[in-house]
């Protein structure tokens, strides 16, 4: 295949040996900054990716999908409620619960603690918690028995193991002559859990439904109804289809809005790191300004005798467009590589960097997770390789309209 003459001295003048190696070796930082800031831009992104990914896959393994629930905390008839859910093809499981604060105490230790009623059965189908046993079952709560799980932290700041005896102290008080007592209430504890969240492990504690509704007065009220959706990603499409299904004392809330404020901070922070990042490659790409500056004032009298020859301004600017294009793309594809191999082996290269250096960088006790997820997304890279090519393109324009605009009279006027 006979290449265009301007493709042929471009890709020429990319590959000739240069009697200045200055410019070849500003040539080869320019293709290196490329492949740097956009493997750079990958790999984070990646790693935001697999962050936001395993906190989304923890926040639902012991939050619902979708509530249903009431303004004033109390749901009478849930079972109604449940039946309009189940009417849903996207619903796989319906669970009733009752929430309320409380303050739990053991050998002189106070905690406060989200104290959750749930029928043991229907939320084994609606949450892992279920399955995230460190001692007991969660199907050893019954009603009557008045047993309680707690979260693994909330255990040990109470110092109680299963077997042990807590006390449940309930805001809604008796009238007694010397005033207003709260309630108390002994529990025994029957499971602890591990979810991993320590907002969860360290203040939710779960009792069975009916000693919850007889012990905050609900009757047979409920707080709402959690669902467990086949997508969660269709949560908010539900949602709005309840809207004009539900009486004006109900309402339902999905898991984004239950943790948008996290959601929210952390597609800030994944743009704000693309922006900065992007700026990167730009840097890098915009070295090839000054590398095709170079190229164009030692090589004058080329591009005059070219001129001479009958090329068109249009001809010698296709020439140095095509030479840095190349060095863009060169860079880019490098960039794309090596990110890519390097966020896909992260669960590798991380855990060799902590025995080279002797210490952990990711701390479980300090983090969510104690170790660096990474989740690569096609479209992420394709953007990231899309821009990088246009910013090195743009790059291209200058030196060469500047080449395109020289006179062969004055270029050759001292060789």
């Amino acid at each position: 295949m006979t290449l265009p003459f301007e493709a042929f001295i471009g890709l020429r003048y990319l590959r000739a040996r240069r009697s200045n190696g200055f410019i070849s070796f500003i040539s080869l930082v320019s293709v290196l900054g490329i492949a740097l800031g956009v493997a750079a831009l990958i790999i984070v992104l990646s790693v935001m990716n697999g962050f936001q990914k395993e906190i989304r896959g923890r926040i639902l393994g012991v939050a619902s999908h979708l509530e249903i629930s009431s303004y004033d905390a109390r749901l009478p008839d849930w079972p109604a409620y449940a039946k309009l859910a189940e009417r849903e093809p996207e619903v796989r499981a319906v669970a009733p619960f009752v929430n309320a604060q409380g303050l739990l105490t053991s050998r002189g230790v106070v905690r406060g603690a989200l104290v959750r009623g749930v029928e043991p059965a229907r939320e084994d189908q609606v949450v892992e918690v279920g399955h995230k046993m460190l001692a007991g079952r969660l199907s050893d709560l019954k009603p009557g028995g008045f047993g309680i799980v707690l979260g693994v932290e909330l255990a040990r700041q109470l110092g109680v193991a299963v077997g042990d005896k807590v006390t449940l102290l309930t805001p809604q008080g008796n009238v007694t002559p010397a005033g207003l007592m709260p309630r108390l209430k002994q529990f025994t504890v029957v499971g602890v859990f591990k979810v991993d969240m320590f907002e969860f492990d360290s203040s939710l504690a779960m009792v069975d439904l009916r000693d919850a509704q007889l012990l905050f007065r609900m009757g047979d009220a409920v707080s709402g109804v959690r669902l467990k959706l086949s997508d969660p990603m269709l949560a908010p499409e539900l949602k709005a289809r309840f809207a004009g299904k539900l009486p004006p004392e109900a309402t339902a809330t999905d898991w984004t809005d239950m943790n948008a404020n996290y959601f929210r901070a952390v597609q800030i922070e994944k743009r704000m790191m693309f922006i900065i990042l992007t700026l990167i490659v730009a840097v890098a790409a915009f070295n090839l300004v000054s590398t095709l500056v170079m190229v164009v004032t030692d090589k004058r009298a080329d591009i005059a005798i070219l001129r001479t020859l009958g090329a068109s301004p249009a001809s010698i600017m296709k020439i140095f467009v095509i030479q840095g294009s190349v060095s863009g793309i060169l860079g880019t594809l490098s960039g794309v590589a090596g990110g890519v191999l390097v966020a896909l082996n992260l669960d590798v290269i991380v855990p060799a960097i902590e025995r080279v250096l002797g210490t952990r960088l990711i701390s479980g006790d300090v983090y969510l997770i104690d170790h660096l997820p990474s989740q690569v997304l096609s479209g992420d890279v394709t953007t990231i390789a899309l821009i990088s090519l246009a910013l090195s393109f743009l790059a291209t324009l200058y030196p060469s309209w500047h080449a395109a605009r020289l006179q062969p009279a004055e270029a050759l006027r001292y060789e």
